[in-house]
Order: C-alpha cells, then structure tokens, then sequence
C-alpha cells in the first residue's frame, strides 16, 4: 500500500509540474474546458452551491444569483489551474500576479518585533497568498496553519507547493506550541488563519450573523492571537481581473488582549461578509458551511467547564 501511495505521489507531482509549465493563456483554456465539464454538465456541488447562494442573498433575484453561480463556477476552475501554476511560478512572476497594499503599516509592526497575524478566507486565490514571503522584512518568517492530510506523500506533495515561497507550514495541532516557541526566540512571525471553516462539534464555543445565517465559526485562532498578543489585520482580496489578484492589509488592533472575548472573530467575520458583497462569486460556494445548526447543537451537546460535551440522552 505505501508503495502504491509512493508511486501515485510521484505521478502526481510529475504531472502536476510539467502542467505547471504552461504559460497562463494555456492554463486558462483549459480552465474554460474544465468549466464546460464542472459547470455545465457535471453541475459540481450545484445543490450545495444554489442553497448557499439563495440563502445568503435572500434579496436578489434568481437572474441575479445565477450569473454569481456562473462566475463562481469560471473563477473556480481558474482558481485550480493557478494553484498548478503554483508548482513552478518564477518569484519575479508571481509578484505580478499577486500583490499586496497596505505594506507599510504592515510591515512597520513587524519591524518592531510584534509578530501578525493575518486573518483570511477561502476568498479570491488564497493559495497565493503564500507570496507574502516576498513583500515582508528578511528577517520575517511568514507561517500559515493547515491540516496534514493522511496520505503522507501528498501531504508532503502539497506542503511542497505551498512552502515554495519561503513560508512554513505550521500543523493545526501543533500551532500554539510552534507560535510560542517562535516568541521565545523573538522571531517576529506572520501566520495566516483561514477561519471560515466549519467548526467540529467539540469546538463550537461562539456563532455570529453571517451572510443571513446563524453560523457556528472557529475560536482557536483567536485564543492563539490573544495568548501571543499577535497584531491583528485581515487581508483584504480583490480579484483585479483574470490572474491578477490584490490583498490588502487591514490593521483590526495591535492589542488583541484588550478586545473583549470573541470580538475579533466578529469583527473577521463583518470584514469578510463586506468583501463577499462586494464580489461574491470569488468566495467557495461549493463548502457546504451550514451543515451544523444551533437547533441541532442545544438538542446534542451542552457546555461544562468551558467544554462542549454531548447530552446525557436521559436529560434531553
């Protein structure tokens, strides 16, 4: 079985660089072609996506929501073919593609020594954002949190792609422990926090009003920013047209312990609900992000001593 796992590791990365070696105008053809098959006949995730959109823009009108569900299925398949792009795009190249604003605040906190944490969501080309690396002080050392997937090989396949840019990855599981150490050792750090994943059960501690839901969000972030009294900022994405995207970067408060208790992942989640307003078609429909209810959360689970717990199904 691992040898197998080896091999299609191997494959993967073979085809997935010489892909990579294509020149864009290339890339996005075959993202057209991808379209045809994602979007047309095949209708990836079109239940998920539909429910999502009609319930998130109960004001607009089907006309309306179909063209978001068009471009978001376009911006979709140019989002898979700029991550191969990722495999072997030169640094000067990528700085083209993918650049950044709001730098001099940005940059004026971290050489200060306070490291930053920069808030984001699955919104525009958030693989690209690894380039950050390249628009920091030398002395940074830009992070971002993920989960390590099971197959070890394709772990290493994707860690690969996403470290090419000088970043680090950071496991979830390991991240305040890494973040701390970092501070011992008064390395100013970036980490990024991709927060608007749906939260297990045993992690629900907070819910906000978002995109017309009552939506159970992740904290773990938050408490990691606190601890570590990371500056906060949220990064800001706009698509500027096919292949050029901007991030930029929002100051949200560079003492993150004087905020009242989930005050910044409130205050994430309005940033990222304004920024999907305005372009809605560049953020992943396609998760299916309301699957966990509030109803469904007080019938199972109740909270003692800071944890959630499931119900005795005697009480409930």
């Amino acid at each position: 079985m691992k040898a197998l796992s080896y091999i299609g590791y191997t494959l993967a990365y073979g085809i997935w660089y010489l892909l990579s070696l294509l020149p864009f105008r290339v890339l996005y053809v075959l993202s057209d072609i991808i379209y045809f098959f994602l979007g047309k006949v095949f209708k990836y995730r079109h239940r998920v996506i539909w429910h999502n959109l009609t319930s998130s823009f109960p004001d607009k009108s089907e006309t309306e929501l179909r063209a978001i569900e068009r471009g978001f299925y376009h911006w979709f398949c140019d989002y898979l073919v700029e991550t191969i792009k990722l495999m072997s795009i030169s640094k000067e190249k990528l700085m083209r593609h993918m650049t950044f604003t709001g730098m001099e605040t940005f940059n004026q906190v971290l050489n200060s020594g306070q490291s930053c944490a920069v808030y984001l969501g699955h919104y525009g080309n958030w693989e690209w954002i690894t380039s950050l690396s390249y628009w920091v002080p030398p002395h940074v050392l830009c992070t971002q949190l993920y989960h390590p997937l099971e197959n070890e090989y394709f772990d290493k396949l994707f860690k690969y792609v996403r470290e090419r840019q000088q970043g680090i990855c950071i496991p979830m599981q390991e991240s305040l422990r890494e973040i701390l150490r970092y501070r011992r050792e008064n390395q100013a750090i970036v980490v990024g926090y991709i927060s608007d994943q749906v939260p297990l059960w045993q992690n629900i501690h907070h819910w906000v009003d978002f995109l017309h839901h009552d939506t159970p969000v992740l904290t773990g972030g938050e408490r990691i920013v606190r601890k570590t009294r990371q500056a906060v900022f949220y990064g800001d994405m706009r698509r500027i047209r096919r292949g050029y995207y901007n991030c930029e970067m929002k100051l949200v408060t560079r003492e993150p312990e004087q905020l009242a208790e989930f005050e910044i992942t409130d205050i994430y989640f309005h940033l990222l609900e304004e920024s999907i307003r305005t372009t809605p078609e560049i953020w992943l429909w396609s998760h299916n992000r309301w699957k966990r209810t509030r109803e469904e959360f007080d019938r199972c689970f109740v909270v003692k001593d800071g944890k959630v717990v499931h119900r005795d199904p005697q009480t409930s």
